[in-house]
């Protein structure tokens, strides 16, 4: 970072850290406000959508058009009854769901509303549009997101439960194996802004945004961050087909509520992230800002913000309503033979352009220097794809019956194993009559009617 850079980024920091407390308190409160009413609009529009997408009426009831939905689901929540069980752990099993909901309002402290100079005024005060920045914000925002994953384990291990214990542990893995690749896609955007603070990241993008210049470190994040929120096809933790309810199976009325709340919050989070990473933050878009000076300044960029958040809560959605969930093998396939190795050979690649770019190299040499090993991998790969020895076919080997509650608890087949047959009772539907001679064929008599299920009996077998 050159000097002038430094002293730039020292002096937009510095209009941080000067409010009165009650105007802090203020921004606190309205912060807070945002991300619940947010929430409450985005229940609302994803049951919406949804039932859009699937051809049925969606929530019609609780005020004009079910736009009231959220607020009778919160109110059904609250007035449930509160269950404890009995084996948890009681101190974690209540701090899990605060623990859960608590980083992810703190981690949206540092999103930029607008810009950070004094534009607007509150009560006669200047101010920035922002509850506060630090010159490492987006570590800042990783590790409020981190501490969030934990209330998930904490509450899966504190339940005492086998199907929540398995839902928490996916979450730890989740968290591991998608914040590697998502670091590396922010890694890629310090090195084009030259600063970690939220608010000089926007200001780096006043000429063209970084969906533009860093598509792939987009694609990475945005894979990434519906792995983090554990959002549909990545909600492993939470795989009712398989874990009744994953790591909240055990919770009912304002904890279980909690647990929602923070899901839905941090999708906010994320879709906020993403917009002041790559979509310009609070900036128009281009052809508004071509043409309308004043689209930048004043209150208009919380307008901008909103409506990209918003688009991107809406992928949240259409994802939702699209994809099936993916098997575990396949999510952590997806993360560590993909993702990361993408993200890693994405970095380099950034790296090596913007050290070449400031040696003063055209673009020309850039594009040969970086461009020709790049081809020249791809090449090799495709004719070692090509010309690589074509594995022997396994000769078939006949699989092995298991007993599935041998341990006591069911437990799914390995590769090679095969589950015994489920014993089932002779149908009770009666079989229509033979005729005499239809099936005879070439002499042969014809064959009685199985027991059970051909009787002519109208009552089945047993006479029932």
């Amino acid at each position: 970072m050159t000097p002038t850079t430094t002293t730039a980024v020292s002096g937009q920091l510095g209009l941080f850290g000067t409010d009165p407390w009650w105007l802090v308190l203020l921004k606190a409160v309205f912060t807070f406000a945002f991300l619940v009413v947010t929430v409450l609009i985005a229940i609302v529009w994803e049951r919406k959508v949804v039932a859009w997408m699937q051809l049925r009426i969606g929530p019609n009831r609780h005020g004009p058009w079910g736009m009231l939905q959220s607020l009778a689901d919160g109110v059904k929540l609250a007035l449930k009854e509160d269950l404890v069980v009995t084996g948890a752990d009681k101190v974690v099993y209540v701090l899990a769901p605060i623990v859960c909901v608590i980083p992810a309002f703190m981690a949206f402290a540092v999103i930029p509303f607008g810009p950070a100079g004094h534009e607007i005024s509150i009560f006669g005060t200047r101010t920035t549009m922002q509850l506060t920045d630090l010159p490492i914000g987006l570590l800042y925002i990783l590790a409020t997101a981190s501490v969030g994953i934990y209330g998930i384990v904490l509450a899966g291990w504190s339940s005492g439960s086998t199907y929540p214990l398995l839902g928490g542990l996916r979450s730890a893995a989740q968290m591991i194996s998608y914040e590697i690749a998502m670091g590396l896609s922010f890694a890629a955007v310090f090195i084009y802004s030259k600063s970690m603070s939220t608010s000089e990241i926007v200001g780096a993008q006043h000429d063209k945004w970084f969906v533009v210049l860093l598509p792939v470190s987009f694609l990475v994040y945005i894979v990434a961050m519906v792995g983090e929120t554990n959002r549909a096809p990545f909600d492993l933790p939470e795989a009712e087909g398989e874990l009744v309810g994953g790591f909240n199976t055990e919770y009912s009325s304002l904890k279980f509520a909690m647990f929602m709340l923070a899901e839905y919050v941090n999708m906010v989070t994320v879709s906020a992230v993403a917009t002041t990473l790559f979509l310009g933050g609070w900036r128009a878009p281009w052809p508004i800002s071509t043409f309308w000076a004043g689209a930048n300044h004043g209150w208009w960029p919380i307008l901008w913000l909103v409506i990209k958040v918003q688009l991107l809560l809406f992928f949240f959605i259409w994802l939702r309503g699209t994809l099936p969930r993916l098997r575990y093998d396949q999510f952590m396939k997806l993360g560590w033979k993909v993702l990361i190795p993408v993200s890693l050979v994405w970095l380099v690649l950034v790296a090596t352009v913007r050290a070449l770019r400031n040696e003063g190299y055209d673009f020309s040499k850039v594009v040969l220097y970086v461009g020709a090993p790049v081809v020249a991998v791809l090449l090799l790969s495709l004719v070692w794809d090509v010309f690589r020895r074509k594995d022997k076919p396994v000769p078939h080997q006949p699989q092995e019956v298991f007993d599935p509650m041998a341990g006591g608890f069911p437990v799914p087949p390995m590769p090679g194993q095969q589950l015994p047959p489920v014993p089932r009772r002779p149908s009770r539907i009666p079989a229509p009559p033979v005729q005499n001679g239809a099936s005879q064929q070439d002499g042969e008599p014809a064959e009685p009617a199985a027991v059970g299920g051909g009787t002519s009996n109208p009552k089945g077998a047993d006479g029932a």
